[in-house]
Parts: structure tokens; sequence; C-alpha cells
């Protein structure tokens, strides 16, 4: 009788461990399917909403869309947790702020990004631009250097070849065709600024903003990925199944679909672009 109670404690003993391991390995392969995505408000969190969320959902997630109206919340937002993944900074942005702040960010994929232009009422065209034309330009560095290059891929202007691409600014202008007249301004206030000036380089995001139509630029900026907007997560997260998911989700024809149809005039990554269809 002693015996067989000692084997039945045994075998008890030993179902709670079997009980036990199986709980833990059922917990380990759980996948995250509820994910929280941020993004400014606008085309970008209209992007996760119909062209990303849609996608998602099929794949069995359920997704909450945060909308941020600043470019510092989405990150500290990402850190603290309260967001999987966010969707509204070009790589020179990610990089810098996560230096100054001390976080491990890491892209997923670029997405396709509203490019800058350049906007006029009084211009229908960059041969009608009349010399002395005073043009609005963002004052901040950034944006401001790709105002510039806009200006030079459209012949207006010829910068300092040895000039840094990211830094080009006003004193690196060599050759002023048409001897335009730069007005720095905040890049906020340039879509009301095309009312009063010859010319304005309005950044997408903000042209989108005042319900301005990007094919009604001059021309838009032949912009480079580094400028384009990316997914981004935690970097602790960037192998885990819910970013694979999120990635596949972007390189689906079903977005690429969306994103010709409701995302008209959107610069279109490199990777998009190589693709055969």
């Amino acid at each position: 009788m002693k015996k067989l109670s000692v084997f039945l404690v045994l075998l008890l003993s030993f179902g709670l461990l079997a009980a036990c391991g199986s709980k833990e390995t059922t917990s380990n392969s759980t996948e995250k399917k509820e994910l929280t995505i941020g993004a400014t408000s606008g085309p970008y969190s209209d992007m996760v909403n119909k062209a990303i969320k849609p996608i998602l959902e099929k794949k069995g997630y359920k997704v909450k869309v945060v909308e941020f109206s600043d470019y510092i919340q989405p990150n500290i937002a990402l850190t603290n947790g309260d967001l999987d993944a966010n969707l509204f900074q070009h790589k020179i942005y990610m990089e810098t702020f996560a230096k100054q702040h001390h976080l491990d960010l890491s892209e997923v994929i670029v997405v396709p990004t509203a490019p800058m232009g350049i906007y006029s009422n009084k211009f229908k065209s960059l041969d009608e631009i009349k010399e002395g034309s005073q043009i609005a330009i963002p004052n901040d560095p950034t944006n401001a250097a790709r105002a510039f290059l806009i200006l030079q891929d459209a012949g207006l202007i010829k910068l300092d070849p040895a000039a840094n691409p990211l830094t080009v600014s006003e004193k690196d202008v060599k050759e002023n065709v048409k001897k335009l007249q730069f007005k720095p301004i905040e890049a906020g206030q340039l879509p009301r600024a095309v009312q009063s000036v010859d010319l304005a380089a309005v950044p997408g995001n903000y042209a989108l903003a005042a319900k301005m139509n990007l094919l009604d630029a001059l021309v838009l900026e032949k912009m480079p990925d580094k400028y384009r907007n990316r997914v981004v997560v935690n970097t602790k997260d960037l192998n885990k199944p819910f970013v694979k998911d999120i990635k596949e989700a972007v390189e689906s024809k079903e977005f690429e679909k969306v994103i010709d149809e409701q995302f008209k005039g959107f610069g279109k990554p490199e990777w998009m672009l190589k693709r055969k269809h």
C-alpha cells in the first residue's frame, strides 16, 4: 500500500510537470495577432487603413490604427510598447531621432511616398516661369535641400557638384537661370504661400493635407528612397512573425493596386519599380 502511494505521488508529479511543459510550449508558440500601428494623420494613416490593414486582417490579425499629429510621439509610443509599428518617417529622420533619443529602431520596408512638388497659381509650366520670380522653399535644411535638388533636376539652377546633396542650400547655387528669388518659409505654411508667391516647393504630406492635387505640380521630386517613408519597428521585434506579415502585406499586388487607385502621384520605392508584373 505504501509503495502504491509513492507510485501515485510520482505519477501525479510527472503529470503536473508534463502539463506545465505543454502549457509553456503552447504559450511560446502563440503568435501575436493583435497589432497597433501608428501613423500621422492624413495620407499615411489612410495608407495603413486602406492598403495594409485589410491584408493583415485576411491573415487573421486584429489591427488598430492610431493617428498622430506630430513627428515625435509615434517613435516614443513605439519604444514604450504602445505601438507595434509605425509609418510616417524617412530613413534620415529615423536614424537621427533614434540617435538623439537613444532608441533602437529598424525599418521593415519602404512604402510609396508623396513627393515634394513645385506648385504655382501663376504659371502652368516650367517654360512659363519668368525671370526674377519668387519661390517659397522650406526653411528647414533637409527639406530645403530637396527643393534645390528639384530645381536643379528641372534645369532652373545648377548646384556646386562638390556640395553634399543632403545639405545643399542657396549658397551652393552656382547658376540661377531664371534669377529666382528664394523665400524660406516654415514647411507647414507652404501650401498657403502658393497664393502669394510665384512658385512654392511644397512637401507632399503638406500638399495633401491642404487638399492639393499632387498631379497639379509643375514638376514632382525624383525622390531618393532615403526620403521615402517606411514601416518602422523596434529592432528587438524585427524577426517576429507579425513583422514578416506586415512586410508581405506591403509587398503584395493587392497593396500596389490600392496605391495605384487611391494614392495617385505617390512615388514608388525602388523595390516596387524593379519587380516584374
